[in-house]
């Protein structure tokens, strides 16, 4: 279904599981691996649970290292783990009978959090990862295996004034309806309640939370949980069927809208200012145009969210803007105030005595009819995650209005989730982010020894990377590096002829569209060439000037304006890769010589002109960086080796490092470590300089 169809037809249905058991892939398993393969296989599947979400259990007989006799050992998912890709480390283990009688210290509700501080008493054999709140929802029961899931389906039941009746409906007594009550002990007591009055019960929806279900053994107990969801499915897609989802559609889809993102996510980007600066990601999936080109669309998002996975990730609403208003740039600005105000004002009518000081008030979520969903955070992969929770709760609503009316998460109770001083307490043990996390670069030449360096010094400490170069073939194996020592979703890769405008801005829009906008331009992109004066052609020189001048030009030229969206948030940085060259005359390059020359003397002007508007520009001058280098592969080491009358080989290099004043190679790392410095805030009072790393030449001194 395509997305024309799908918002001018019926409601985009429930992708509906099915088992993936392999009984010879489990065959020979003890119970704690039965456990892990029945996690993984529940978490990477997204129609069973959502990323980091949902925990699973088994109650396991083991020797205590201690008394050396057999003991029940509960295996529960550990705090902040994800039950798609953990380990077998990832499971806290607890002595069952000490959990058991942690009940003697409990009186009421009042008690949820003390109970939380007993869990490390009850650790075995000296496991180190941490119990989860949710683990009284596994010891109190007295089930062998235990899943404890929140998928979109399963959710729209749980969130809709129509879900009690539809349990029933389905599964008749078989699963039980728990009103809403937040994670912790009580509602692990009222879990247990219930499953000792309803001894025939398989399970138990949580209202507005997700559901709960047992079983004797990890393979029954993973197909009845696919089954619970698939049912749950079913029953929500027969109603959608052939019905137009929230309420049909009110706007068209944009056929530009990537455009509209690219400029308009920048603009955003600039106007949250904070602590930190913000990370974008956008998406234009199907459902999230079915939900925000909708009638119902200002209705539902003002509700917010309901399932505390959803809600602590995208805050209490969305931030909804005008379609017709995107150009106003003082519109803009009024609604990420207004929101931030709006925000304040929760805060202040739910706030108790020891809540924790208020959090970033700026929208985590933005929805724009006819283009889609953006979402802002710290790093790109929070930014990601939001907007990937934030699509699960486009699909719980319409679920949930296809039954009955959607029921967000009471404000106290939502706020009580995000100002838990259990989970103040976890953000404040997280480590302080590196120095480049929320920091954006496009690096050009990406493919290229500098540029590739450059960015992955710049990635090593946090920044998100958009690498551009016209060699396409080789770019992406160098992307493809990046990202597996640094993760997808930091970096992305563009081809860019710096000496086509169409292709540079295309390149910055594409950088804004998947980061967010830009704080830091490495121009990098160039060539070489070595001809005595009569041999320089007309030709030789133009292409010169081409990639080394009139390059560096459009790159920065095309950067300024997502630049100068950064001035509150501390300012931005442009690095130009020049060369020792530029400020050193050199016999039989007098084209390449000239071109560095005309680029560092941009620099400064840029400088001057970017002063004013918190963008700082310097230049780091190399010298004979000849390993990884793809320009010194080509005619240029034969050139130069020639004029130098040496050997193109390693005579060359030794050549170039005994003419320096410290007899040292200049690396691509060198150059890198430059320009990560002029790009950091280690160097934010320095603007129009020039940096040379070229392990010493006296006739490139700058001064």
């Amino acid at each position: 279904m395509n997305i024309q169809t799908c918002l001018a037809g019926e409601a985009i249905p429930f992708a509906i599981p099915v088992s993936r058991w392999d009984d010879s892939i489990a065959a020979g398993m003890s119970e704690s691996e039965l456990l892990l393969y029945r996690s993984n296989l529940l978490g990477s599947d997204l129609t069973v649970t959502n990323f980091g979400g949902g925990n699973t259990s088994a109650k396991v007989m083991e020797v205590d290292p201690l008394t050396g006799q057999q003991v029940e050992v509960l295996w529960v998912k550990g705090s902040g783990g994800d039950i798609g890709s953990m380990k077998l480390d990832g499971f806290a283990t607890l002595y069952e009978d000490k959990l058991l009688a942690l009940e003697d210290h409990y009186v009421g509700e009042q008690d949820d959090d003390k109970m939380v501080g007993f869990l490390p008493h009850c650790t075995f054999n000296l496991n180190t990862r941490a119990a989860s709140i949710d683990t009284p929802l596994h010891s109190l029961l007295p089930y062998t295996h235990i899943d404890h899931v929140h998928p979109d389906a399963i959710i729209a039941l749980a969130a809709s004034s129509g879900g009690e009746a539809a349990t029933r409906e389905i599964w008749g007594d078989a699963i039980g309806w728990l009103p809403w009550k937040r994670p912790g002990f009580t509602l692990g007591v009222m879990i247990r309640d219930f499953a000792r009055a309803n001894p025939q019960a398989k399970g138990a929806m949580l209202a507005g939370h997700g559901i709960i279900c047992w079983a004797d053994n990890a393979k029954d107990c993973y197909e009845q949980t696919v089954r619970l969801i698939a049912d749950a499915a079913q029953y929500l897609n027969d109603r959608l069927a052939g019905k137009p989802a929230f309420g049909g559609s009110a706007h068209p889809v944009r056929d530009d809208r990537l455009a509209v993102a690219a400029d308009l996510m920048p603009r955003l980007r600039g106007l949250m200012t904070g602590a930190r600066r913000k990370v974008g990601h956008f998406s234009d999936d199907e459902a999230t145009l079915e939900f925000v080109n909708s009638a119902d669309l200002t209705r539902l998002a003002a509700l917010g969210t309901s399932c505390p996975d959803h809600f602590l990730r995208t805050k209490i609403a969305p931030l909804v803007l005008d379609p017709e208003r995107l150009e106003d740039d003082d519109y803009l600005t009024r609604s990420v105030a207004e929101y931030r105000d709006l925000y304040a004002a929760y805060y202040d009518r739910s706030k108790r005595d020891n809540s924790p000081a208020m959090r970033d008030a700026n929208p985590v979520v933005v929805l724009v009819p006819g283009v889609g969903r953006m979402t802002f955070a710290a790093d790109r992969a929070t930014a990601r995650i939001a907007g990937e929770f934030y699509l699960n709760a486009i699909n719980v609503m319409r679920g949930a209005e296809a039954i009955g009316d959607y029921i967000a998460l009471d404000e106290q109770e939502a706020f009580d989730i995000e100002y838990w001083l259990l989970e103040e307490a976890k953000l404040q043990r997280m480590p302080a982010p590196k120095p480049m996390v929320g920091r954006i670069a496009l690096v050009t030449g990406g493919a290229g020894g500098i540029g590739a360096a450059t960015a992955a010094r710049l990635l090593r400490e946090g920044a998100c990377v958009m690498l551009a170069d016209r060699d396409g073939a080789a770019l992406g194996p160098v992307c493809d590096d990046l990202a597996q020592a640094f993760g997808k979703d930091v970096v992305r890769a563009v081809e860019c002829d710096v000496t086509d405008e169409a292709q540079v801005a295309a390149a910055f829009a594409e950088c804004a569209r998947e980061f967010g906008g830009l704080d830091i331009l490495v121009a990098n992109a160039g060539i070489a060439s070595s001809a005595p004066i009569e041999q320089t052609s007309l030709e030789l020189w133009d292409r010169n000037f081409d990639v080394l001048a009139q390059g560096y030009f459009l790159t920065a030229k095309h950067a300024w304006d997502l630049l100068k969206r950064m001035k509150e948030q501390g300012g931005t940085s442009v690095v130009f890769i020049g060369s020792k060259n530029a400020v050193a005359a050199a016999a039989g390059a007098s084209a390449y010589a000239s071109a560095k020359a005309a680029a560092n003397h941009l620099a400064r002007c840029l400088a001057l002109e970017g002063a004013p508007e918190g963008i700082r520009v310097n230049v780091v001058n190399p010298d004979a960086v000849i390993r990884g280098s793809r320009i010194w592969d080509g005619d240029w080491r034969k050139e130069r080796a020639a004029s130098n009358k040496v050997d193109a080989g390693e005579e060359l290099e030794a050549h170039y490092r005994n003419r320096s004043m410290l007899k040292r190679d200049v690396l691509p790392e060198d150059i890198a470590e430059a320009a990560y410095w002029l790009a950091s805030d280690a160097s934010a009072k320095s603007t129009g300089n020039m940096i040379n790393v070229d392990a010493g030449n006296v006739q490139a001194f700058t001064r």
